[in-house]
């Protein structure tokens, strides 16, 4: 179905230690989880506050271990704050990328966000850009888009629950805002499926601007809940609102078929935050890697 040296596979770090809730995995150290990340099959890894800042020190380590660098998330303001302090922080950020080797910058706008906001509810209060905003976005991610083609790298921007492009309507919208050829696109089935859109739309509509894919499942009892309780993104993830692929609500064998059609070339990233005292990182690690070989053969 995939060509197996064009389509690779990672899983992120945030299964072990999640960023955004330290009391997430606290214990579990950069040595466990990407020791794991190999052992259970994979060859690739997003990037966690865990890992060493250093690129020869995090080359060394994940050498050993054969894993490579994907990509890592980056937080933009552009719609908040004067676009050169997005920029100098960029600059830093696909540096260090680049020296990993890495091809793509996860670029998300964080203006406005609440998913950090852990009293927030995520579906009540999602923010709702201007049109001047956009604008704002708009030209600042074009010109992240630049900074990025100056290391031969892309952007691919996530959209996001909790933030102004989480919709349909909105990764619309910004798509058709922004250049192609500086713009490109995250594709996360959780959040997509966790906002009540199409994948499977969103997929077939923009094939030719994905460059990186996030592999991510829902379970649907805990997303009413979510809905019901009006829960915050951060309290929807404790309530394991997330898990690894094949083990949720999302039918994954159509969404593989139009990615191999397409000829998607580029990274798909096991991405599915859980609290790891609950679901054992390596347990589900092995889940997601048996079910990505039965659905797709890599």
């Amino acid at each position: 179905m995939f060509d197996q040296s064009k389509v690779l596979l990672g899983i992120a770090p945030i299964a072990w230690t999640n960023d955004d809730l330290p009391e997430l995995g606290g214990e579990n150290t950069f040595e466990q989880c990407v020791s794991e990340m190999a052992l259970a099959g994979f060859r690739g890894s997003e990037v966690g506050n865990k890992y060493p800042k250093e690129p020869a020190v995090l080359k060394k380590a994940l050498a050993l271990r054969n894993i490579r660098i994907a990509s890592a998330w980056f937080s933009a303001f552009l719609t908040t704050k004067p676009y050169e302090e997005t920029a100098a922080a960029f600059k830093q950020h696909r540096d260090f990328l680049h020296a990993m080797g890495a091809k793509v910058i996860v670029v998300a706008e964080q203006g406005h966000s609440i998913q950090g906001q852990m009293n927030t509810p995520v579906f009540d209060a999602k923010p709702v850009f201007t049109a001047a905003e956009w604008e704002k976005l708009a030209r600042g991610l074009e010109n992240l888009g630049r900074l990025a083609a100056e290391k031969g790298m892309k952007i691919v921007y996530h959209h996001h629950m909790g933030t102004g492009v989480q919709t349909t309507g909105e990764m619309e919208r910004l798509m058709t805002l922004t250049d192609p050829d500086l713009v490109s696109l995250l594709f996360d089935t959780g959040h997509l499926v966790f906002s009540g859109e199409d994948p499977e739309y969103i997929l077939r509509k923009y094939a030719a601007r994905i460059r990186h894919v996030h592999l991510k499942d829902v379970r649907r009892d805990v997303l009413a809940r979510v809905k019901a309780e009006k829960m915050s993104f951060l309290q929807a993830v404790k309530a394991g609102a997330f898990t690894v692929p094949g083990d949720g609500m999302i039918d994954y064998g159509p969404l593989f078929k139009v990615l191999a059609e397409s000829g998607y070339e580029g990274w798909f990233v096991v991405e599915a935050e859980q609290d790891p005292a609950v679901a054992n990182p390596l347990e589900y690690a092995i889940k997601a890697r048996q079910y990505i070989k039965e659905k797709t053969g890599l």
